[in-house]
This record gives C-alpha cells, sequence and structure tokens, in this order.
C-alpha cells in the first residue's frame, strides 16, 4: 500500500520521513512568555522606550527606518537560558524591531551596546 508524503512524495505506507519535524517540547521559556506577568512587562517596557526601537532611533547597525514603529518586541540582552532570574529586570530589556532583534539574537550588536543603551534609558526613566 502506498501513501503521500509532502516531502517524500509517494511512498510505502510504513515510510517515515525523515524531513518531517517533530513538535517542540514546550519549555519553562516557553511557559513564561505566555504569562500575564510578561505580557505587562513587555509593554511596560515599550511605554518607557516610547514604543521606538533602541537602535533604530540611534541610527547603529543598518538602520534604514529611523522610527520604526512596526513589528515591535522586547529583547532580553542576557537570554533567558543563560540567566533565567533576569526575566522581568527592567536593566536587562530592551524595545527593538524585527530587524535588530535578530542582529541582537545572533550577536551582530554586541551585548555591551545593547546594555549602555538599557543603561541610559533606565536612567531617563527613574528620573
Amino acid at each position: 500500500m502506498l501513501k503521500t508524503c509532502q516531502y517524500c512524495g509517494i511512498v510505502q505506507y510504513d515510510h517515515v520521513c525523515p524531513h518531517k519535524q517533530k513538535k517542540k517540547e514546550i519549555t519553562s521559556i516557553d511557559k513564561f512568555r505566555w504569562t500575564k506577568a510578561w505580557q505587562n512587562k513587555r509593554e511596560e517596557i515599550k511605554k518607557r522606550d516610547l514604543c521606538l526601537c533602541q537602535i533604530c532611533i540611534r541610527e547603529l547597525y543598518d538602520t534604514v527606518n529611523k522610527y520604526n514603529c512596526d513589528l515591535l518586541s522586547v529583547h532580553h540582552n542576557i537570554p533567558l537560558a543563560e540567566n533565567f532570574d533576569l526575566r522581568l529586570e527592567n536593566s536587562n530589556l530592551i524595545t527593538v524591531c524585527d530587524f535588530h532583534h535578530e542582529l541582537c539574537e545572533n550577536g551582530r550588536i554586541p551585548r555591551e551596546v545593547v546594555q549602555k543603551i538599557i543603561d541610559e534609558q533606565e536612567q531617563k526613566y527613574n528620573i
């Protein structure tokens, strides 16, 4: 008996596809991202940063659109996997656009640069 595999085409019925992705295991990090505490903190940080990508407004790292308000997210400078205790600390969070978020995640924007910007924002916010 034959069946159709979306990746391999027509195959034997007992075929196990090597291309099919296994379901991702839900981690404590995933669960945290669904919490009301994270949703509230994320909104607080966006307000602190005036709903602007903090890299874009400083015209750093290939900024194309200085006031990029599309697709903003809040980035953990020290990743949750490295230090879960910093997950809700303002001093570890920054608002960035998707483009700069990807650069932060893959290390093309150094953590030291991001931390300096966070510190500037925290100083303004605490005055």
